[in-house]
Order: C-alpha cells, then sequence, then structure tokens
C-alpha cells in the first residue's frame, strides 16, 4: 500500500480512488482498466460525478495512477513480476553491469517510474531478482521444518542448489562469475551484504543445531558451509562445459547429489 501512496502523492489522483479502483478489480478478478466508473465511484462511496470531478474529467488519469502504483491496469503481470523477469534474463545475458533501470523498464514494458515505486531502486530490485532465481528462499523454508536425517537434508539442499544453477535465465551462475570478477564492486558487494546475514539465520543455523546435536564436528562456520556448498557450486557451474567432452563421463545429476553428499558426510559427520 505504501507505494501506491508514494505515487498518489506524485498523482493528481487521490490515493484513496487508486485503492478502491484496486478492490474492485481484486473481487472482480477483472483488468483495473475494465472496471466501470461506476463500479468504483460506488466502492469509493461518491457518486460517478463526483468521482469524475475528483479524476479531472478523465479515466486516463486513473489509469496512469494506478499504473504509477505498480499495476497495470490493461491486465497484464504486475511490475514486479515484469521488472524481476527482464533483470534476471539480462543478468543472464549480459552480468549485473548490464542492470539500468532504463533497460530493466524498456524489456519489462513499463516506465522508470514504476520500477522506482515498486522497488525503491536499483539494489533493491537486484535484491528481489536475486531472491527469485537464487535457492535462498527455499533453502530457509526447508531448514525451518524440524530435521533430524543429515543426510537427506544435505541431499535436499544439493537438489535445491542445483536446480537454482540450471534454472533459466541462468541469474545464478551469471552472479557468481561477477562475484569472481568483481568482488569490489559495490553491486556485488551490496548483494553479499544483504544475503550474508540470511545465510548465516538459515544454513549457519542449522549447521550450529548439528554441531550441537553431536552429529557433525565443532568446525568453524564459514569454512564448513564452504565445505557443504562449495563443491558441488564448482560442479554444477563448471557441468555444461564438461558435458561437451566425451571424455569427462558425467554420472547423473542425482548420483552427482548423492557423491557430494557422501563426501560431506565423510569430512564432518561425527563416526
Amino acid at each position: 500500500m505504501s507505494n501506491v501512496r508514494n505515487s498518489a502523492a506524485r498523482s493528481p489522483v487521490p490515493d484513496d480512488l487508486v485503492h478502491a479502483a484496486l478492490r474492485v478489480s481484486r473481487a472482480r478478478d477483472t483488468p483495473v482498466g475494465d472496471v466501470p466508473l461506476i463500479a468504483v465511484a460506488e466502492e469509493a462511496g461518491i457518486s460517478r460525478s463526483t468521482l469524475m470531478r475528483r479524476l479531472g474529467g478523465t479515466r486516463q488519469a486513473l489509469d496512469d495512477a494506478v499504473r504509477a502504483s505498480g499495476v497495470d491496469p490493461t491486465g497484464q503481470k504486475p511490475v514486479r513480476l515484469r521488472a524481476v523477469a527482464s533483470a534476471g534474463a539480462l543478468i543472464s545475458e549480459h552480468g549485473l553491469a548490464a542492470i539500468t533501470l532504463e533497460r530493466v523498464a524498456e524489456r519489462a514494458g513499463c516506465s522508470v517510474h514504476s520500477l522506482y515505486a515498486t522497488f525503491g531502486g536499483r539494489n533493491e530490485l537486484l535484491h528481489a531478482t536475486y531472491e527469485t532465481y537464487s535457492p535462498a528462499v527455499d533453502v530457509e523454508a526447508l531448514l525451518a521444518a524440524p530435521r533430524d536425517n543429515l543426510p537427506d537434508t544435505v541431499r535436499a539442499i544439493y537438489r535445491l542448489l542445483v536446480e537454482a544453477i540450471q534454472r533459466e535465465p541462468r541469474v545464478l551462475p551469471a552472479m557468481f562469475a561477477d562475484a569472481l570478477s568483481h568482488p569490489g564492486d559495490p553491486t556485488v558487494v551490496s548483494l553479499h551484504q544483504h544475503y550474508f546475514p540470511r545465510m548465516l539465520n538459515g544454513i549457519g543455523q542449522w549447521l550450529t543445531d548439528e554441531i550441537a546435536a553431536g552429529r557433525i564436528r565443532d568446525i568453524p562456520l564459514i569454512p564448513l558451509i564452504q565445505q557443504l556448498t562449495g563443491p558441488a557450486i564448482f560442479h554444477f557451474l563448471m557441468r555444461p562445459v564438461n558435458e561437451h567432452l566425451p571424455e569427462a563421463q558425467l554420472p547423473t545429476t542425482e548420483e552427482t547429489i548423492e557423491i557430494f553428499t557422501q563426501a560431506f558426510l565423510r569430512a564432518v559427520a561425527r563416526s
């Protein structure tokens, strides 16, 4: 709702009318642009003539205000979804340096103003894109539930990691490439600063609990996380290249996950 309020402050259309139009649109399951003005007026508790007077005499003003709030009145996917998909495709094709709000807006079919209203800025858009295409949210959900079987949990983490690496557009590999080639880049640093605490609270807390339960050895947390994820990340990042080498004779994805699972357990599990 705050996005609507902020955009309305820059629009002649009062925010209560934007809210009313959005409520009717949701209730009728129809695009805002197809909602009759009389229905908007009834939802806002005013007459149609009063509504038109507050809109400055034109329906276009309401549609423009709704669009500025991040909702396309024609029924397209919300600006957030289109922008994240467009940013993901640009990152996959050209890397983080290609991401400007202007390029994302052009690809998403929206205005730069809509991106600011929806995300607040470029870094916030990149955070949303990373969260969409990385395994972070899924891993957090996995580890939020009680996990007593260490091998099964490790396998599940690897499956989520592999899915994120192989997913199109290939956002995660592109971000790893940028992190390795430009470690001091402000965008890379911003993403790391945003997600490093989450990694510690997610995988880090789970590993800490496993240490406390006596299932794995007491190893410093960062090397332990790297022991878990590093070998698998390297393998699956390089797998598309190695698949073109006949002599590589790669095991299947599931066989590879089992290899890394057993290797991790042999390295850290208490016997």
